[in-house]
């Protein structure tokens, strides 16, 4: 992620040694996001990334380290954090949070094809039912709360159209939140950012999510209307790609299948997760925070995306 804590190599290298996991031998700092400090900190026995935490804070972070724990135990692909003698896999440097986890092979597939829609959809599935018996509890801290918390700090920056746009979104998602059929929806941790850039393969072959620092419980759904909107959209437009997000919601199903409560409540999540997106995009441009490398993503798309929803609901077909 962008470099906001700068970490010498004298640093890193007493952690690694302290975790045992090899001599360190090259640190890098990765040019991308917005959220936290990565590094990728290669050792003499293997590749890892050690990650400086500049918005979560000690107490929030064991549910997301613990999550990625458990589902590496449990057989899915994800970085497994690296623990000290004494087991502990939230460290701390220069007084703040820091972890390292097992760097996932592979690379980035960022124009994806129906075959890596399948892949995603059936590990997401799989994700999901291996997080079913995790017992830590966290809410997503991106979810509406804080929609609702940050509409109002965004607001200034917009035009007319778009204040009518995400108050109006807003008013629906609220009324959707206190719907029976919203809380009859299945719930569980969700990966809840899972885009293009947090999955990687080798060739078809997907080898790992990561990046699961806005984790939380949430409805199974919004993490699959996440993943519709970014991988299965046409980039230019924001128009959902129903070929792929078929491809995606059929593999997702033939490892955990939908309810049909679900599948009637995906037009209502494919929006809540533009909005989503859409309000963190403004607020992080707007609002931004002094970084070495800041790359702040574009706003406008995630508009875009969140005018397609509204205007052309999309239902996968009903099982």
């Amino acid at each position: 992620m962008a470099v906001f804590t700068e970490v010498s190599f004298e640093t890193a290298a007493a952690l690694v040694a302290r975790l045992q996991i090899g001599e360190l031998t090259t640190l890098k700092g990765i040019a991308a996001g917005i959220e936290n400090t990565n590094y990728f900190a290669d050792t003499t026995q293997g590749r890892y990334v050690l990650t400086v935490f500049e918005r979560l804070s000690f107490e929030q972070l064991p549910f997301y380290l613990h999550l990625m724990k458990h589902l590496a135990r449990h057989g899915i692909a994800v970085p497994e954090p690296q623990a000290d003698a004494a087991g502990e896999i939230l460290h701390q440097l220069g007084g703040k949070p820091a972890a390292v986890v097992d760097r996932l092979r592979g690379s980035h597939q960022l124009a994806p094809d129906e075959l890596h829609c399948r892949s995603v959809g059936a590990a997401l599935a799989q994700m999901h039912l291996a997080g079913a018996d995790f017992a830590m509890q966290q809410p997503n801290l991106r979810g509406l709360a804080w929609w609702t918390e940050t509409v109002p700090v965004v607001l200034p920056f917009l035009s007319d159209a778009q204040r009518e746009l995400i108050e109006t979104e807003l008013a629906f998602q609220q009324q959707v939140a206190v719907s029976p059929a919203y809380a009859a929806l299945p719930r569980g941790p969700i990966h809840a950012d899972l885009f293009r850039d947090n999955v990687m393969f080798e060739g078809h072959a997907l080898t790992g999510f990561f990046d699961f620092y806005f984790a939380g419980v949430d409805a199974l759904l919004f993490d699959i209307a996440v993943c519709l909107n970014d991988w299965c959209i046409d980039l230019d437009t924001g128009r959902l790609a129903e070929d792929r997000a078929r491809a995606f919601v059929e593999s997702y199903d033939a490892v955990r299948p939908l309810g049909s409560g679900e599948r009637r409540l995906m037009p209502a999540l494919l929006r809540a997760a533009a909005l989503r997106f859409w309000i963190s995009r403004l607020w992080d441009l707007h609002l931004p925070r002094d970084a070495s490398v800041l790359q702040a993503h574009d706003p406008s798309h995630f508009e875009r995306v969140l005018r397609q929803r509204v205007e052309n609901a999309w239902h996968p077909a009903m099982a």
